[in-house]
């Protein structure tokens, strides 16, 4: 707590309440007595204004274009470590020795495999189901195939069904995949490293040897880094909210898959690539669809550009350009769609409309492209987002656990009807 302090006045009385300090970024004025004191509460819709938590994991700052794991620049961590260690670092606080990053690995890999019940319940969805609907129901699923894992009480309970959640999860988005490409199911290979086996279990095709494709991989690591946290979004959010009940780890994450089904959260990267399809089908045109977007009496908005947190650019977007980048030279893709996004992106970046804006490419954007060329279905991209977003989901759940975090339970401000007397049906 700061020596600082806010003073309201109201109804002839003041109060006082005290400023909570941060390391870097926003402060915060502790209002947990005002209630209490005053009879009010705080109005904040959507919560934009508001601190629900104190965490020691993840943070940004949308002006600056700055985003930290545990401290450490996304630029970094981007450029020398990998998912693997990253979901380490998220999950304990620190980065691992050597002898720690092979504990860390070797235990995750000791539950490198799904139960063949669980291919019972895939097999009962139709292909046309969202993979997203899928996801989230398997993964809730697994709660009756580790029970161990549910009622935690202890630090190591919780990395046990931390490491359960991580290898189990890759699986869950590696069938799902293949369940919309009518695939039979792979297993998982513990001589290759997380991103290397979701990567084969994933594309594996039944008649022919596997590639592995470095460029490939290096993109998928890059990409699963960067969507690893983000502070207290959406998703995020829902796994605190339901794990505060002290629900059990899986069913948390099977609400934060829920949460980043929704359009406005992770289908941002699939608003993409339908956008530039719906460019391509009207004969891909980008000036055309540039000088739409800048009308301000047109609804049509270009996705992938400008952020809702970054004032900035993007500090994960000019990461993953280059990846985008090495994927598209090193497949030599011929694809409409993606060479009208190289349009977007050169006019985005030259074009003083944008620049002024800030209205630069992010991650998603990029993103998007990295997908398509992979031949990822459009529908998947959200997926694929959530197996990179599950070490934050994790960190974040095991933070609230271990710091004994209350219930959430907002407060509302009712508006609806006085009391008034039932009125029998005959009299309505």
């Amino acid at each position: 707590m700061s020596d600082n302090k806010v003073i309201l006045n109201y109804d002839g009385k003041s109060f006082e309440y005290p400023i909570v300090d941060s390391t870097i970024g926003d402060r915060g004025i502790d209002i947990s007595k005002l209630r209490d004191q005053t009879g009010l509460i705080t109005l904040d819709l959507g919560y934009k204004n508001t601190g629900a938590t104190i965490s020691e994991i993840t943070y940004l700052d949308g002006d600056k274009g700055e985003l930290f794991y545990r401290g450490y620049p996304i630029e970094q961590i981007a450029e020398k470590s990998n998912f693997t260690e990253v979901m380490y670092l998220l999950l304990h606080g620190e980065l691992p020795s050597t002898e720690q990053f092979s504990s860390f690995e070797n235990n995750i890999k000791k539950y490198n495999f799904v139960a063949d019940e669980l291919k019972k319940l895939i097999d009962v969805f139709p292909r046309s189901a969202h993979p997203m609907g899928v996801l989230s129901s398997l993964t809730s699923a697994l709660t009756a195939f580790n029970p161990k894992a549910v009622d935690v009480k202890s630090k190591e309970e919780l990395d046990l069904a931390a490491e359960l959640m991580i290898a189990k999860f890759s699986h869950l988005c590696a069938w799902t995949y293949r369940k919309t490409q009518g695939l039979p199911i792979n297993h998982g290979d513990n001589s290759l490293n997380y991103v290397e086996n979701f990567y084969k279990m994933a594309f594996r095709l039944p008649n022919e040897e596997f590639q592995m494709d470095p460029v490939v991989v290096a993109a998928l690591d890059k990409l699963l880094i960067l969507h690893a946290d983000h502070e207290q979004n959406c998703s995020t959010s829902t796994v605190r909210m339901v794990g505060s009940a002290h629900t059990g780890l899986f069913a948390s994450i099977s609400a934060g898959v829920s949460a980043l089904w929704g359009p406005l959260h992770g289908g941002a990267n699939q608003a993409v690539i339908e956008m530039l399809e719906l460019i391509e089908k009207d004969g891909g045109d980008v000036n055309k669809w540039v000088a739409k977007a800048k009308d301000k009496n047109d609804s049509f908005r270009l996705m992938g550009f400008g952020h809702r947190v970054y004032k900035n650019f993007d500090p994960r977007a000019k990461i993953i350009k280059k990846a985008a980048d090495d994927i598209l030279g090193k497949l030599g893709i011929q694809d409409k769609a993606l060479d009208i996004a190289m349009q977007l992106e050169k006019v985005a970046l030259e074009d003083e409309y944008f620049i002024e804006r800030k209205l630069y490419p992010n991650v998603d954007f990029y993103s998007g492209i990295i997908y398509r060329a992979l031949g990822i279905p459009t529908e998947m991209f959200t997926v694929m987002f959530a197996l990179g977003r599950l070490p934050g989901w994790i960190s974040q759940w095991k933070e609230m656990r271990l710091k004994g975090d209350p219930i959430g339970r907002p407060r509302q401000i009712y508006q609806g009807s006085p009391m008034r007397d039932y009125v029998d049906i005959s009299k309505r």
